[in-house]
């Protein structure tokens, strides 16, 4: 969600010309509807609502993001490029992350969002009616 809504707040010309950059297909489609998704898709998952449904698309996002940023700077999550005075310097992070949200929404979507979820709500909600 806090992703979907910094490229939400600093509006999609930005994040157009960043995703024309990286080579992303359809950039301009893609910057109107990519903060959507992570904003809606993040608090679906938040509420456990729709959690199939939602996890495409966040899925999906994370593979694009691993191909066209993530991949060139390796496995890692975390990438020490050096050391300062200040203390250690670090580089742009891995794909590392961006499989570890893939596995959360397949976790998900294999075992349901639990108990205290929408999702739960509206299965009791249809089996009472």
């Amino acid at each position: 969600m806090a992703h979907g809504w910094a490229k939400l707040s600093r509006g999609p010309a930005g994040l157009e010309k960043l995703l024309t950059q990286i080579s992303v297909p359809m950039p301009h489609l893609n910057a109107l509807l990519l903060p959507f998704i992570e904003l809606i898709g993040g608090l679906a998952i938040f509420v456990g609502a729709f959690i199939t449904v939602v996890s495409i698309p966040l899925i999906l996002t994370m593979l694009v993001a691993i191909v066209t940023v993530s991949y060139k700077f390796g496995f890692s999550s975390v990438n020490t490029i050096g050391l300062t005075p200040a203390g250690p310097k670090f580089g742009p992070p891995g794909y590392e992350i961006n499989l570890l949200y893939i596995a959360g929404l397949l976790s998900l979507m294999l075992s349901g969002a639990g108990m205290f979820s929408v999702d739960a709500w509206l299965i009791k909600r249809r089996s009472n009616a």
